[in-house]
């Protein structure tokens, strides 16, 4: 299973990933999202254009990936000893 350190490689791991490459590499998780087929048939009928699906998609993921592995945010800064 894919892990994560934070929620920014969460958001760096979806970003580059397409329509057909985001169901395959999401297929892991078990993620509460509509099903592809359901997708497919509102981008073939006209509802919804394909970047906007996948983009509601990729929100879904992140929110549930990021709850599910208790993400922290990304540290800014970085640490630095003071001795």
């Amino acid at each position: 299973m894919q892990t994560f350190k934070d929620r920014d490689d969460v958001e760096e791991w979806l970003d580059p990933l397409g329509y057909d490459e985001f169901w395959t590499q999401i297929e892991i998780f078990a993620l509460a999202i509509p099903p592809r087929a359901e997708c497919d048939d509102d981008i073939r009928k006209g509802r919804a254009e394909q970047a906007v699906v996948l983009n509601v998609l990729k929100a879904m993921a992140r929110s549930q990936i990021i709850a599910d592995q208790a993400l922290p945010p990304r540290d800014l800064v970085a640490w630095m000893a003071l001795h």
